[in-house]
């Protein structure tokens, strides 16, 4: 039996970042070197820079007009205006040009009173040097422009142009190598089969690595071979000041990172109590650090953002930029464990004045959490996390004004979404849409809290057929809200290419196939509980009853990959997947709105791309919906 390897550590993250900073000192890692100023930016001084010549090297006219003796225009006011004689009263002159003597004032053109070609008029006396500058107005040879360890600036490279600096010294760069490892790693997509994983993470990596001011030395895969990893390896850290090995940081038999890099040097922890992204490694050959980082995409982010980025910029002499922060509201209870520090990733808007925070899906292996994240909130250590309505900070990833422009949406999902948000995108221009898949009753609980603008729903009532009418009374007051109609859409099951397991109703649910459900709450599975009620199914009598999604596209991957082989959901989700589709029957999906919402941009926006041509042409590429006045709002009081 192979050997499977064990965490040196569980390092607190406070700790792991101080053994960093105490194993690495800033500066002595990389080296000094002499570069172009007009190549220098974002890069750090190395050493101060001082001014070679002065800016204005000249007295200069600040203004256009004419240059003129200042005494010899004492006598002009506003009774006794003064006429000057081109050559010996005065001479005319741009911004910037010299200043010489015997000129020593300047009169703007405005000032002036035009007698002819060569004779001007003044109605005012000029002070000496008004608006004349001096040598070294700006900056004086010898001045200070720059101190060492400074990021270099548009503006500062201006002014050591305009000092007359050509080159300067900055810290270099450091060269990260970054090695991903997998025998089922590729890099083509049209080599893409059953296994293999295409290699996203070391693009990734290398693109937080150049946002870092580091440069990346991304390296082809290499398969899981411990000697050719470490052949792979020991060329990387011949090539560069630090290495990033992908993957293989965990404890399974072929995980070869701990082994590797504790060849080349020694381990300074190997774990650390964060999560996602505990089977970090971090170790040094010299000065050189040496880093494993994990396989799943959110964990490897974790750890790079907050444990590599602040290294690499230690090695560059810089602090850390700033980051934003933000309070809002919990939409939702976020449990965590007390072993870790959690980094959980979250959508947020203003609803009401309030910013309305809703946790996205944990998986250390969602990228799209990363996508449609909005800030990440840590959880500290020892913390059972929060519950919901709980007032919470959280870091922002995106842009405040990105954010705050946006219509918020929880409720139910729908691929129509997506294509609502590009529309959003593309005519409201700063307009967005934010939305969150918590299922139809989600959304109703969520605007009956003040929590979203917008309830994407359709709920059956059970007694009468309809869909989503019945809400208002029920669960709203009917003068506060009101409903947007959708689209019509067909629910159905999503199965194999071919319905392998010939499927034709609820009946077969229960016999020899594994299914796959929605989330509690969500309005596919309010039909499917009653449909089975109908029937007298018993929902344990199904295998993968609770096994649940929170979207009909997660529905339809779980039945392409082979892991279901049926599901309820929408055709267009069976459509895009290529898959197969069993219809049950139609649906209204529609928009639940607070009516203080109907006159915002945002909505009108919003409504505007229900109504659209275009919104009705992408639907129809998706199929299997009917379009019956989407847009037109329904008051029930």
């Amino acid at each position: 039996m192979k050997k499977r390897n064990i965490y040196l550590d569980n390092l607190s993250f406070e700790d792991a970042r101080k053994t960093l900073s105490d194993a690495f000192k800033s500066s002595e890692l990389t080296g000094i070197e002499t570069i172009a100023v007009y190549d220098s930016l974002n890069r750090v001084s190395a050493s101060s820079v001082t001014a070679l010549l002065s800016s204005p090297n000249h007295n200069a006219s600040a203004m256009d007009g004419i240059a003129v003796i200042a005494d010899n225009t004492e006598a002009a006011d506003e009774r006794n205006h003064l006429e000057l004689k081109l050559g010996s009263g005065f001479k005319y002159v741009d911004t910037g040009d010299p200043i010489t003597e015997p000129w020593n004032a300047v009169i703007m053109v405005e000032d002036l009173l035009e007698a002819d070609e060569r004779h001007v008029v003044i109605k005012s006396p000029a002070r000496i040097w008004q608006h004349v500058r001096h040598v070294g107005e700006d900056i004086a040879a010898g001045e200070l422009i720059i101190p060492s360890f400074q990021r270099i600036r548009a503006v500062d490279i201006g002014a050591m142009t305009a000092g007359g600096i050509t080159e300067l010294e900055v810290f270099r760069r450091p060269v990260v190598a970054i090695l991903p490892t997998g025998t089922e790693i590729i890099e083509d997509p049209e080599t893409m089969s059953e296994g293999a994983i295409l290699d996203s993470n070391s693009r990734m990596f290398a693109a937080m690595v150049l946002d870092a001011g580091a440069e990346p030395l991304r390296l082809k895969p290499v398969i899981d071979d411990r000697q050719l990893i470490k052949e792979a390896f020991a060329g990387a850290l011949e090539r560069s000041d630090a290495v990033i090995i992908i993957a293989g940081s965990s404890a399974g038999t072929e995980d070869y990172s701990a082994d590797t890099i504790r060849s080349f040097g020694e381990i300074l922890f190997h774990g650390v109590a964060v999560k996602p992204g505990k089977p970090a490694i971090f170790g040094r050959a010299g000065n050189k650090p040496l880093i494993g980082l994990p396989g799943y995409p959110v964990s490897g982010y974790v750890i790079f953002d907050r444990l590599v980025k602040p290294l690499l910029e230690l090695m560059q002499g810089i602090g850390s930029a700033a980051e934003e922060f933000r309070s809002g509201f919990l939409s939702r209870r976020v449990p965590s464990s007390l072993e870790h520090r959690e980094f959980v990733r979250v959508k947020c808007g203003k609803v009401g004045g309030r910013t309305i925070v809703s946790p996205l899906n944990r998986g250390a292996g969602i990228t799209m959490s990363l996508v449609h994240a909005d800030g990440i909130l840590e959880i500290p250590q020892e913390s059972e996390g929060y519950e919901a309505g709980t007032e919470i900070e959280f870091r922002l990833t995106r842009p405040a004004s990105e954010i705050d422009n946006r219509l918020v949406s929880i409720g139910s999902h729908d691929l129509l979404l997506d294509v609502i948000t590009e529309l959003m995108h593309k005519n409201g221009g700063r307009t967005g849409l934010s939305s969150t898949h918590q299922g139809s009753m989600g959304g109703v609980l969520a605007i009956r809290k003040g929590e979203c603008h917008i309830a994407p729903v359709h709920l059956l009532n059970v007694e009468d057929g309809r869909y989503n009418e019945y809400l208002f009374g029920k669960y709203f007051q009917p003068e506060e809200t009101a409903l947007i109609k959708g689209v019509g859409r067909t629910q159905g099951f999503i199965v194999k290419p071919g319905n392998p397991k010939g499927l034709t109703g609820v009946d077969d649910l229960s016999g020899e196939l594994v299914y796959i459900n929605r989330q509690r709450g969500s309005g596919t599975r309010v039909l499917l509980d009653y449909l089975l009620e109908q029937k007298g199914i018993d929902p344990d009598s199904i295998d993968g009853y609770y096994r649940e999604m929170t979207t009909h596209m997660a529905v339809a991957s779980a039945v392409k990959s082979g892991t279901a082989d049926a599901g309820l959901g929408v055709y267009s989700a069976a459509a895009v997947n290529g898959l197969d589709f069993i219809p049950l029957g139609n649906e209204e999906y529609d928009f639940v709105v607070r009516k203080d919402m109907l006159d915002d941009p945002s909505l009108q926006t919003f409504i505007d791309c229900l109504k659209s041509e275009e919104f009705a042409s992408e639907l129809g590429k998706l199929g299997g919906y009917e379009l019956d006045e989407p847009g037109r709002i329904i008051s029930f009081s």
